[in-house]
C-alpha cells in the first residue's frame, strides 16, 4: 500500500496564500481516496493512474491564528501552526542568498546604535513572518518530518537571504498579516540556469541572431523552482546580474529574463504574477579579468538592459546606485534598504497603494533648446532634488562629434536642464553612465533616479504571448 505523500514545501509553520485558491497535492496509492481538512473545509479527491492527487482550498482571509491541515488516505498527516497571508519567492544569485548572519556584520550605517538594522538577528521574533530555504537538494524527497519552514528568528534566520527577509517584515507590518517568504538562490548563478530551454526556444529573438544559451539551462529551475509549484504565492522578487555582467551582456539579458518571467508564471498558470527586481549595484568590473574585456560602461550596459525589461508586464525594478560604500565588494550592504525598496513595488503595484511612490525619476523624454537638454521624468514622487543638497553630479552631454563630457545639471520647473560651456549643439545626454556613478539625483521620496542615456540603440521587442 502506497502511502499519501507530500511534497517537501507543504510543512508544519507554512503560510498560505491568502484570497485566492490553495493548492494541497501530493501521491497516494492509485485510486486512493484522499481527504484534506483545514478550518471548516474538507476536501476529497482520488489519485489518478499516475498516483498523484490535488485539491483547492477555497480562497481564505488572512489569519495569524495557527491552525491544523489533516490530509488522510491509508496514513494520516497532521500539518502543524499553519498560518494564512502573504507568500513570496525570492531568487537569483549571491545578493539574494546574502545571508542575514552576514547582515549582522556590516558597518553600522550611522552613528545609532538603536534599532539598527544590522542588529537585526538579535531581536527578530515574530511568530508572523515565516522562513523556507531552497538548496540544490533539498526539494528532491520528500520529508517525513514536515520540516523545512521555520519562524524567522535564530539559526534559521541566520543563514536566511536578508534582502527577502526584510522584504518580508516590512510587508508584516505594513499590511499587518502573516508573511511567508521562499529563498531559492544560488551564489554566483547566471540567469539561463534558472529557466529551462523551452522558455528560450519560446523567444524568437535567440534564433533569430543565431545565439545558442549557454550556461546550463534549466539546471536550477528543474530543482529548486519546478518542485514548489503549484505552492499558492503572490509574487516574485529576483536579485541577479552580475554573473551576466561579467559576459559582457547587453539586450540579450533582456530577452533571458523575458524568457525566465514568462517560464515561471506559465509554471504557475498566471501570466500577471508580479516580478520584482533588483538592478545590480556599482562595482568596479573594469578592474577584474574575465572572459570579455571590460570597461566602465559595461556595468551601465547591462543595467540597461535590466531596465528594458520594465516593458514586460507586471514587472517592477529598484535602483541600487546609492547601496555600495566599497566598490570593489561585489556584494553590498545596506540589504534592508533593498528589501523595503521590493516591498514599496509591491504595495503600489500587488496591493494597490496608490499614494506609494515605489520609484525614482526614470528618463521620459528629451528637448533640445539651443544649447541645452531638458529632459523630463516619470516617477517624480514630489519633486525632483539633489539628496545632499549640492550641484546634480554624474551627468554627461555630447555634441556632433559623440564625445560626452562632464554637464551641468539644473533642477527647473521639475525638469532638468543640462549643458556643457564648450558644447554649443547638444545632442545627448547620459546619466551615472559609470561603473562607479552613485549620483545625488533623487526624488523627495528618497529614491534615486535610474541610470539612462538618451542615445540608447536597444530596441526590446516583447515575445507575443
Amino acid at each position: 500500500m502506497a502511502q499519501v505523500v507530500l511534497p517537501k514545501i507543504l510543512g508544519n509553520g507554512m503560510v498560505m496564500q491568502r484570497n485566492q485558491p490553495v493548492p494541497i497535492w501530493g501521491t497516494a496509492a492509485v485510486g486512493e481516496k484522499v481527504t484534506v481538512t483545514f478550518n471548516g473545509q474538507i476536501k476529497i479527491t482520488v489519485a489518478d493512474a499516475g498516483g498523484k492527487w490535488q485539491i483547492l482550498l477555497n480562497p481564505m482571509k488572512a489569519s495569524a491564528q495557527p491552525a491544523a491541515l489533516t490530509i488522510s488516505g491509508t496514513n494520516t498527516i497532521k500539518l502543524n501552526d499553519i498560518l494564512v497571508g502573504e507568500v513570496w519567492l525570492c531568487s537569483g544569485q549571491s545578493n539574494m542568498a546574502y545571508e542575514m548572519r552576514k547582515n549582522s556584520k556590516v558597518k553600522k550605517p550611522d552613528t545609532s546604535t538603536v534599532n539598527s538594522p544590522v542588529d537585526e538577528l538579535e531581536r527578530a521574533h515574530n511568530p508572523q513572518i515565516r522562513i523556507f530555504s531552497v538548496t540544490q537538494k533539498n526539494l528532491a524527497k520528500p520529508d517525513s518530518t514536515h520540516g523545512g519552514w521555520s519562524v524567522a528568528e535564530d539559526s534559521a534566520l541566520r543563514a536566511f537571504s536578508a534582502a527577502g527577509y526584510f522584504f518580508a517584515k516590512r510587508l508584516n507590518h505594513d499590511l499587518n498579516v502573516p508573511v511567508g517568504i521562499i529563498s531559492s538562490a544560488v551564489s554566483g548563478s547566471r540567469i539561463e540556469p534558472w529557466a529551462p530551454q523551452g522558455a528560450y526556444d519560446a523567444i524568437p529573438y535567440f534564433k533569430a541572431n543565431g545565439i545558442k544559451i549557454e550556461g546550463d539551462p534549466g539546471k536550477f529551475y528543474g530543482k529548486m523552482i519546478e518542485p514548489l509549484a503549484p505552492f499558492a504565492i503572490k509574487g516574485f522578487l529576483w536579485y541577479q546580474g552580475e554573473s551576466n555582467c561579467f559576459l559582457g551582456e547587453t539586450i540579450g539579458y533582456t530577452y533571458k529574463m523575458e524568457a525566465l518571467i514568462n517560464s515561471w508564471r506559465k509554471l504557475w498558470n498566471d501570466k500577471n504574477m508580479p516580478f520584482y527586481y533588483v538592478q545590480i549595484a556599482p562595482f568596479y568590473y573594469s578592474q577584474s579579468k574575465g572572459q570579455v574585456a571590460y570597461t566602465e560602461f559595461t556595468e551601465p550596459q547591462l543595467r540597461e538592459a535590466q531596465t528594458l525589461a520594465l516593458s514586460i508586464p507586471h514587472t517592477g525594478m529598484i535602483v541600487t546606485t546609492d547601496l555600495n560604500d566599497d566598490l570593489k565588494n561585489i556584494h553590498p550592504p545596506f540589504k534592508w534598504e533593498v528589501g523595503h525598496r521590493l516591498e514599496l513595488q509591491a504595495l503600489a503595484n500587488t496591493y494597490g497603494q496608490r499614494k506609494v511612490v515605489f520609484s525614482g525619476p526614470m528618463y521620459k523624454n528629451m528637448k533640445i533648446n539651443r544649447n541645452k537638454i531638458i529632459i523630463d521624468f516619470n516617477y517624480k514622487g514630489g519633486g525632483l532634488v539633489s539628496h545632499n543638497d549640492r550641484p546634480l553630479t554624474d551627468f554627461t552631454i555630447a555634441g556632433q562629434d559623440g564625445k560626452f563630457i562632464k554637464a551641468d545639471a539644473e533642477i527647473k520647473n521639475n525638469t532638468i536642464v543640462v549643458s556643457a560651456p564648450s558644447v554649443t549643439a547638444p545632442v545627448a545626454v547620459r546619466f551615472a553612465w559609470s561603473e562607479s556613478a552613485q549620483p545625488n539625483f533623487y526624488n523627495k521620496n528618497g529614491l534615486p533616479a535610474v541610470p539612462f542615456r538618451t542615445d540608447n540603440p536597444l530596441k526590446f521587442t516583447l515575445t507575443a504571448n
